[in-house]
């Protein structure tokens, strides 16, 4: 008879980084409400990596990672994600709804990270993906029933946003893969690729005269409060939030750390109703609440650790804990089964053996397998054998 227990994949702090992530992301909604009561939405984003890209290309290295995926990562997160999600909000896309619609980029990424990466989905993250699509589909069902179903077509490019994050995501880990270690410059170099598509862009949709228009009574407090936001939006948002993000899916599935992205909304719609004074319809409130218990459904583990009968061996010379040892990465998902009795391990008597199956949630920077690597570790009463410390080193590496 065995026992089986789900431990949680992220460590604590890795878990608390995304929820501060998510906070000041929320935030960043109502910045860019603030920008885009002064800028057009595609020079917007122009402006926004622009300001990065800049000193980038003078001052950091670039990264190691080939650049088909530092291109597809800022081709998704940079380009399309702000792309339709400017444009949603200056088509009339509410603040706090957009911080909402705009995490279906969980989803996305979940389906899209293992479609075309191989990771692995959980029966609970696939629930949790499901519920939170069902909320998604509760807004947006809401909305197209307003004002004739005008109020549809921004919601339907906020999805498209919420779909270019995903392929940014997707483009970050392949990146990460190939050169771990180097989230903070990756992200930087990521921030040169959007300034010129989107230039373009704004010259030809939004012409000319719009562009200078938009720099005029920059002194006036519209205008202050614009290049605020722009400030908060770079520094803040782009380079601190991103930044943490970057590591966390760089250390993590992306189907484990994208859900967070859906904790959001709770930070973007209480501000843009402190902030704007703009109010939500109490429905939509209601399926935003499905969304994020969607997270937690897909981001917490199965059985906490206390549950009556629950136990886990250690690893050999591994202290009996959740958390993961100073210095070694999490090991993700565990599936420790004790059976009712002794196996025996070559070279060692007979006594009391406890096999523990760890299957790695963190893949290596090598390529991805068809299937996730598993590693399988013999605790002996006694010394372990050679073979066995060394399939224990390997698995830390």
């Amino acid at each position: 008879m065995c026992q089986r227990v789900m431990l949680r994949d992220m460590p604590a702090r890795d878990r608390a980084l995304a929820v501060l992530v998510a906070v000041l992301w929320g935030l960043n909604f109502t910045a860019i409400h603030l920008q885009l009561e002064q800028f057009p939405p595609f020079l917007l984003v122009a402006l926004r990596f622009a300001l990065i890209a800049v000193p980038t290309v003078v001052l950091v290295k670039r990264p190691a990672a080939p650049w088909r995926w530092v291109l597809l990562y800022g081709l998704g997160f940079g380009v399309l994600q702000f792309l339709f999600l400017y444009l949603a909000m200056d088509s009339g896309m509410p603040t706090g709804l957009a911080s909402l619609v705009l995490q279906s980029s969980a989803p996305f990424t979940v389906v899209l990270a293992a479609a075309l990466l191989r990771e692995r989905i959980s029966a609970r993250q696939g629930l949790g993906v499901a519920v939170a699509v069902v909320g998604l589909g509760g807004i947006a069902l809401h909305r197209a029933g307003l004002d004739g179903g005008a109020t549809l077509l921004p919601v339907v490019l906020t999805l498209c946003g919420g779909l270019g994050w995903a392929v940014g995501n997707l483009g970050n880990r392949l990146a990460m893969r190939a050169a771990p270690g180097e989230p903070l410059r990756l992200l930087l170099w990521m921030s040169v690729v959007p300034p010129v598509p989107m230039l373009a862009a704004s010259l030809v949709v939004e012409g000319p005269e719009r562009i200078a228009a938009s720099f005029e009574g920059l002194a006036t407090t519209q205008g202050l409060l614009a290049i605020g936001g722009l400030l908060y939006t770079v520094l803040i948002g782009t380079l601190l939030g991103s930044g943490l993000w970057t590591a966390l899916m760089g250390r993590h599935p992306s189907s484990t750390v994208a859900p967070f992205s859906m904790l959001v909304p709770v930070a973007g719609i209480a501000a843009s109703w402190l902030l704007l004074r703009e109010p939500t319809p109490l429905v939509e409130i209601a399926w935003g609440a499905v969304v994020v218990g969607g997270v937690l459904l897909g981001s917490t583990r199965a059985v906490p650790s206390w549950w009556p009968g629950v136990s886990r061996q250690p690893r050999a010379g591994q202290p009996a804990t959740d958390e993961p040892v100073a210095g070694q990465p999490a090991t993700g998902a565990l599936v420790a089964r004790q059976p009712e009795t002794g196996a025996r391990v070559a070279g060692q008597p007979a006594t009391g053996t406890t096999s523990a199956v760890a299957t790695a949630a963190t893949p290596s920077p090598r390529p991805v397998s068809p299937s996730p690597s598993v590693v399988v570790a013999e605790t002996v009463t006694g010394a372990p054998a050679a073979d066995d410390s060394a399939a224990s080193a390997s698995a830390r590496r």
